[in-house]
């Protein structure tokens, strides 16, 4: 079964490099086989998921690649697996240009995702994590004739690769411990290199999962195609961030103060980020936003062991997120807006997104029975038994995931107003029409996105938790009509209101991350470079320059000086050398001839006499042996006395 593994990876990638490097030769035909190779991958996913394979081989030293489908990872690669497919569907509708180059990246950004998703060592994870953000890069900034979006795309890489420095620095704690480099042994780390790798894992997920302090990348990467956003931050990078620490839950729990780091991590950005996309005005920062909200719940459910619930609201997250990006670029390429006063009655005008995008913004919201609603509770169970205070604090964050999401419902599903057209084309030109292409997979999705929370109900949620060997308490049927009851009246009360819900401007500014970090770091370092520019140019190129003739002048100087000097010596020896040679070959002629010779004639005279006993006849042979043994026996007495 390794070669399932082997194929899952290796496939997309592959696929996914021929069409990058393809160009417009392979435009008509990428989505085709882009779609095929999804639909592939989900059908090895799910025997991955069902056969559990698993695969090392010798990497470096101490460490190998290895790769395993486990419980968890079988549950969310098929996941990653299915969205992808769903959402590939939707961009042969939806992009028209550089489809080679688009597909291609997708497939690649897929197959390092699977890479992530069952990586076992850390070669292996470091490897799928690197390739996760360079090609998440490559795909935000898609259209690289656009400075503002190769901006955008910088900014999510840059910003996420100050998290990942922490994955390097979990390497480095792994092998100065002198452990090796799996990931289920770094919770048996000794102190103190089992603190600094959780600090690193810890650091590395914030930065994938745009978490607080580090959230304001998931704005600015709003700019990229619509089935970019719709994968990237629905079951893809930016959940890896919560998977990870999902998977390394043990090394959370084995430290302690990383557990409840993680856990008031995720609970703060449920709610400040709840509050930003309550904020927000445009459709999708109001979705980014909820993003980084929702996977404030996974963080809560790593930290504090309910990693069943983690990992079922992560999946009901996927299929929700992507069916609302993708609704959201529906109505992008037909209406040609995001922004939400604009959008007021774009749900009637196109009837099916409206009711697809509704149920996903209901289940946003945790309105039973729909997908996040169950899930959520579980994640709040465990926080309870946890935390007290951790526990309210995730209310308050699922009471602002019902208001931004009832605020979009109450919007799109408002009347139209009067003159609907005056606002919109206001990013593109919209098309007034969404294709089937488009409209099938957000049925799907639709599905999903209504169904998924029985993972946490009985009796599915029991033979969910069997399959993930996690056995973490459950939410009581109290708690569950309580905290639905709250989402009902909180989306109602919020979709009633919707403009009139306040907006400050700390909200709606992503709380001036975005700002601090120009500010406090971009500024700096290209202040500090600028500054060593000016030091290359004026300093060290000056020096360059000042140096350069004086080399000139000594080169000069040392060529006159072999002229005057070095060719007169070399004259001068010249004679003597001559001289000693001549010499030589006549002491050659003198002695060493004459003493060749003789030794040749000596040689020649001893071969002579060694031959005259040597006559053939035996009695002679006898006769010299007689007399050989008589000396022996002569020098043997001589020695004896």
């Amino acid at each position: 079964m390794t070669a399932v593994l082997w194929t899952l990876v290796g496939v997309p990638a592959v696929a996914g490099a021929v069409l990058a490097s393809g160009g417009r030769r392979l435009s008509r035909a990428a989505p085709g086989v882009a779609v095929l190779v999804a639909a592939a991958v989900l059908a090895l996913a799910v025997t991955a998921a069902a056969r559990r394979p698993h695969v090392e081989v010798a990497f470096i030293a101490r460490g190998s690649f290895g790769l395993v489908v486990d419980g968890l990872a079988g549950a969310v690669l098929v996941a990653v697996a299915a969205v992808t497919l769903l959402v590939l569907v939707f961009s042969v509708g939806d992009i028209a240009e550089g489809r080679a180059r688009f597909f291609g990246l997708m497939l690649v950004f897929l197959a390092a995702v699977l890479l992530t998703v069952t990586a076992a060592t850390l070669p292996a994870l470091l490897i799928g994590w690197e390739i996760m953000g360079a090609t998440s890069y490559a795909l935000i900034a898609f259209d690289r004739h656009d400075d503002t979006r190769v901006s955008a795309g910088t900014t999510a890489f840059l910003t996420t690769r100050v998290g990942d420095v922490g994955l390097y620095l979990a390497a480095g704690a792994t092998v100065a411990a002198g452990a090796g480099l799996g990931l289920d042994s770094l919770a048996e780390l000794p102190s103190p290199w089992r603190h600094v790798a959780a600090a690193g894992v810890l650091a590395a997920a914030v930065g994938k999962a745009a978490q607080l302090p580090l959230s304001f990348w998931l704005s600015r990467a709003m700019l990229g195609p619509s089935p970019v956003s719709a994968l990237l931050h629905s079951a893809a990078m930016v959940a890896m961030g919560g998977y990870l620490l999902l998977r390394l839950q043990p090394l959370l729990a084995a430290t302690g103060w990383a557990a409840t780091t993680t856990a008031w991590v995720g609970a703060g950005t449920a709610v400040l980020l709840g509050a930003v996309a309550v904020a927000q005005s445009d459709l999708k920062q109001l979705l980014a936003a909820s993003t980084s909200a929702q996977l404030g719940f996974v963080f809560v459910a790593a930290a504090t062991g309910g990693v069943a619930g983690g990992a079922a609201h992560l999946i009901g997250h996927a299929a929700t997120k992507a069916l609302l990006f993708l609704a959201a670029g529906a109505w992008l390429s037909s209406l040609g807006t995001r922004d939400l006063r604009a959008l007021r009655g774009a749900g009637r005008r196109h009837r099916l997104v409206g009711a697809t995008f509704t149920v996903a913004a209901l289940g946003l919201a945790g309105v039973p029975p729909l997908a996040l609603w169950a899930t959520k509770d579980e994640i709040f169970a465990a926080a309870r038994e946890f935390s007290l205070p951790l526990y309210v604090t995730c209310l308050a964050g699922a009471v602002l995931s019902a208001v931004y999401a009832g605020k979009a419902v109450g919007i799109v599903l408002g009347p139209l107003p009067r003159h609907p057209d005056a606002g919109y084309d206001t990013e593109r030109v919209g098309s007034r029409r969404v294709s089937g292409g488009e409209r099938a997979p957000l049925v799907v999705l639709a599905a999903g996105a209504s169904v998924l929370g029985i993972l946490a109900l009985p009796p599915v949620g029991e033979v969910f938790r069997r399959f993930l060997d996690a056995t973490p308490p459950g939410a009581t049927a109290t708690e569950m009509l309580l905290s639905g009851a709250l989402a009902v009246a909180s989306a109602l009360m919020a979709g009633w209101l919707t403009f009139r819900l306040p907006a400050p401007a700390w909200a709606r500014a992503w709380l001036g991350l975005g700002t601090a970090a120009d500010r406090f770091v971009a500024r700096p370092v290209l202040g500090l470079a600028r500054l060593l520019a000016r030091f290359d140019d004026r300093v060290l190129d000056r020096a360059v320059e000042a140096i350069a003739p004086g080399t000139l002048r000594l080169a000069r100087a040392a060529a006159r000086a072999d002229d005057a000097g070095l060719d007169r010596a070399v004259e001068a020896i010249a004679p003597g050398t001559l001289r000693l040679a001549r010499s030589a070959a006549r002491a050659d002629d003198a002695g060493l001839d004459r003493a060749v010779r003789a030794v040749a004639i000596g040689t020649r005279r001893l071969g002579d006499l060694a031959r005259r006993p040597q006559t053939g006849q035996a009695h002679q042979y006898y006769a010299q042996a007689v007399v050989g043994l008589a000396a022996a026996i002569l020098v043997l007495i001589l020695v004896v006395r």
